[in-house]
């Protein structure tokens, strides 16, 4: 990323990888996450002592990820309008699919990206959604 991990406003990652990792003129984003910079919580999700998830509010899940998305390309020089394939892995289809689909619709009205959407069964920490992303850089 351009912009130094003390001044960045993305979220810290949760294991040893870089978020952004540049081959020619792609730009690949690391799975991203509704976490916020320095904050222990998640937006929308209250957790028991255990961490299991009591309930969570993913239209609140959905904006945080879209903007740390957002965050991520902009420190590394690129714009929301590069990406050209979005992998999305909620963990609640049936559930959290149709608030997705329309909050996508909205963030994505003049970009359109391939997309690709995959239930899976958890998420490394306790979140319903997480976006992987390849953007094509002009520079």
């Amino acid at each position: 990323m351009a912009e130094s991990a003390a001044t960045s406003r993305a979220p810290e990652p949760v294991g040893a990888y870089p978020y952004t990792r540049r081959v020619g003129n792609l730009l690949f984003l690391s799975g991203v996450g509704p976490r916020q910079r320095g904050q222990k919580a998640i937006p929308g999700v209250e957790v028991d002592e255990d961490g299991n998830i009591l309930q969570y509010d993913f239209e609140s899940q959905c904006h945080a990820v879209f903007q740390n998305v957002r965050y991520i390309l902009e420190e590394a020089g690129a714009k929301w309008d590069d990406l050209v394939d979005v992998t999305v892995f909620l963990t609640n289809m049936k559930d959290d699919f149709p608030v997705y689909n329309r909050l996508y619709a909205e963030y994505f009205a003049t970009a359109q990206p391939c997309r690709t959407t995959l239930e899976i069964n958890c998420l490394p920490t306790p979140i319903a959604i997480e976006l992987k992303c390849i953007a094509a850089l002009s520079n």
